[in-house]
């Protein structure tokens, strides 16, 4: 169980405000971090999502200060291997309103298992699964099915 994952985006606060939406959650400040937003979906299992400025990096702590740090990088990078994949109770059809509203890529991908694939602020991908796709997922990667699954996609060729 994932409970909570942080991203970066250059208006957190509004990006926070939109991911709340999509799970029908709340918007909060970050406590420890000025400028950061808490996307909660107000779930039993405290499911959210940290909205931190494009510029935050979290870096490990060390002797002196031994807790997560936040760093400023001065030059981010746009596009990093992160994405996740997140359950909404929201239809397709209001994916695409709210992607359309905020000018963001979104695209209806159906490969082994049907998504929704929300670039947030367009370099962020969000992988959303409506209440109609969702096991579709659960049987692909269930406990009984992922080894013979991931097994049979081991043996095509890579893609680069």
């Amino acid at each position: 169980m994932i409970h909570h994952i942080s991203i970066a985006a250059y208006n957190p606060k509004h990006v926070a405000e939109v991911l709340a939406k999509l799970w029908r959650g709340k918007t909060f400040p970050f406590p420890v971090r000025q400028g950061s937003y808490i996307a909660s979906a107000l779930d039993e299992n405290g499911t959210f999502i940290d909205v931190h400025p494009w510029e935050i990096e979290l870096i490990p702590g060390n002797d002196d200060q031994p807790h997560i740090q936040f760093y400023k990088n001065p030059t981010p990078r746009r596009f990093t291997p992160f994405h996740a994949a997140i359950s909404v109770p929201v239809s397709q059809e209001e994916i695409v309103e709210i992607a359309e509203q905020e000018g963001w890529r979104v695209l209806h991908h159906c490969g082994i298992f049907e998504v929704i694939e929300l670039w947030i602020e367009n370099h962020h991908l969000i992988e959303l699964i409506t209440p109609s796709m969702v096991s579709q997922y659960l049987a692909y990667y269930s406990k009984t099915n992922i080894e013979r699954n991931l097994e049979r996609l081991l043996a095509e060729p890579v893609r680069v």
